[in-house]
């Protein structure tokens, strides 16, 4: 209680909180240290990420021969039946990043002003003539078309330009289809012989293959509230043999915005201003699951063809966390109950797990060893899948250089590092391998007890962001990301995938490619 005055008082004093702004922070389910917490992180800044080196195939990235790899899927299939299993897939986002140029073509382009040719040649708009040489192979092309025969009659006497520009209107428009303002989740994405299908359909199909919660497949949904029906529309009609749940991102994880002096922004109504914290707040969601084993994966990595290879290569990582989870309970129980040799735990530890241990260890007395090792077991462990680099923005895997001396293997996005440092860029730059999120985690410990995984965030790997609000600049905190930060303190393997398990679709003319289209 006298913690919370004194903390109010100091942001009363320095930043004119009044006893409103408590009550609101009070209503929207924020503790008055986390608001102190983030404004300290504004002025203070925050310190990035030290990388050590990349990490390779020999040196923190695992490969598996065809045999090794079949090996893994065959004891997946045969111990699954012993865990519960769910798919954990992120899908709250709103596609208008997928339709961005189209957005910019609708609100700057003047039709009977200029040709779309002179808009293209003018705007160097190389998506959008890519968008319209492809546009019959897309899924939405026929209900998109038979929309605008409907609404002009005359639609065979309009010019190419305008057939293209009501084409496009009417897929973006409120009055059309509003796909930029729609979950990417419920949007067409394949079409074979006249059906169209969603990514959630393909989600769904792929938990039949690896999930498992009371003999029936289980997947798990983060939606926005206001999209929540059109999930449920969709799904409602391919569900029968799968268990759908869904969850929101809590509003107790959204981070206070600052203008740009560091000063909390306001609304014209006064109210503080709170944004959401990014997929990083997905790890409260994630720590309300019951299941042993979940599998995340986003929701636009959605492939029309390669299923088998998929679900296989899903299940190769599931055997592997499984094998390693029980080798870990195993090292766990001897470590207490034995006194003996823990020779044959330290190679573990640091032959199959990639853990590095604190220089001065073999310094350590027999028990603080023994201590130490069980610290460095008893941790939620995940799988990730990587694949090779091949341009994709986004993050990788890394040796990091840890504040304690240590090092450890990190997913680290580029907003993590100081691209000011040559240094630091360089060991970006050379990264081999990239970040598909495609992980298998595992949730409880060698007792059967849920992990409680706030316990394992690095709350100092989140990251500030320039945004706008009402056309102003602010500032706004990012939570440590939900594979980055937020699981910073697991146990973490990494395994090398083929591309052909990576298919996301971050522009609509993604769904042109081999990977989304019928062969």
């Amino acid at each position: 209680m006298e913690k919370d005055f004194t903390t109010k008082n100091s942001l009363t004093q320095q930043y004119g909180f009044s006893e409103a702004d408590f009550k609101y922070i009070e209503q929207y389910g924020i503790t008055i240290e986390k608001i102190a917490r983030e404004l300290e992180m504004f002025q203070s800044g925050i310190a990035k990420i030290s990388l050590g080196k990349v990490a390779t195939v020999g040196d923190g990235i695992m490969t598996f021969s065809d045999e090794e790899a079949s090996s893994f899927s065959e004891y997946f299939e045969k111990e699954r039946t012993n865990y519960t299993i769910e798919k954990f897939v992120p899908a709250s986002g709103a596609a208008s990043r997928m339709f961005k140029f189209l957005i910019e073509f609708i609100n700057e382009f003047q039709l009977g002003e200029e040709t779309i040719n002179a808009y293209v040649n003018r705007r160097k708009a190389n998506k959008l003539s890519v968008f319209l040489v492809g546009v019959e192979k897309f899924p939405f092309y026929e209900m998109v078309l038979e929309e605008v025969k409907n609404l002009y009659a005359n639609y065979e006497e309009l010019t190419q330009d305008e057939k293209y520009y009501y084409f496009i209107n009417t897929l973006l428009s409120a009055e059309g289809f509003d796909f930029s303002n729609k979950p990417k989740g419920v949007l067409p994405f394949h079409r074979k012989e006249g059906e169209v299908t969603t990514p959630i359909y393909k989600h769904l199909k792929e938990a039949i293959e690896y999930s498992n919660v009371n003999g029936k497949p289980q997947i798990h949904l983060t939606v926005s509230e206001e999209h929540l029906e059109d999930f449920k529309t969709v799904v409602n009609g391919l569900a029968d043999d799968v268990t759908v749940n869904y969850s929101f991102q809590q509003k107790a994880t959204d981070t206070l915005a600052v203008d740009m002096d560091n000063k909390p922004f306001r609304l014209e109504d006064g109210n503080l201003f709170f944004r959401p914290g990014g997929h990083g707040a997905l790890i409260e969601n994630l720590n309300q699951l019951q299941t042993d084993i979940v599998f995340i994966k986003n929701i636009d990595n959605a492939a029309f063809n390669h299923f088998e290879e998929i679900v296989f290569y899903k299940k190769v990582l599931g055997g592997l966390l499984l094998k390693l989870q029980k080798e870990i309970f195993g090292h766990l129980e001897v470590l207490e109950k034995s006194n003996g040799s823990i020779d044959e735990v330290i190679s573990f530890v640091t032959d199959k797990l990639n853990i590095v241990l604190p220089k001065d260890f073999s310094k350590y007395s027999p028990e603080n060893q023994k201590a130490e090792l069980v610290q460095l077991l008893n941790r939620p462990i995940r799988v990730c899948g990587m694949v090779k680099n091949e341009g994709e923005p986004g993050g990788g895997p890394f040796w990091v250089d840890e504040d304690n001396g240590t090092v450890s293997l990190q997913i680290v996005e580029s907003s993590q590092i100081d691209l000011q440092s040559e240094s630091q860029k360089k060991i970006f730059s050379e990264s081999t391998h990239f970040n598909p999120v495609d992980l298998v985690c595992g949730l409880k410990d060698y007792k059967g007890q849920k992990f409680n995984l706030s316990d394992f965030v690095n709350h100092n790997a989140g990251f500030i962001v320039d945004k706008t609000k009402n056309g102003k600049d602010i500032n706004a905190y990012e939570l440590p990301g939900l594979w980055n930060g937020a699981m910073a303190n697991w146990i973490t393997i990494f395994v090398e995938v083929p591309l052909v398990t990576f298919n996301p679709v971050k522009t609509v003319n993604d769904l042109l490619k081999p990977a989304h289209q019928h062969e």
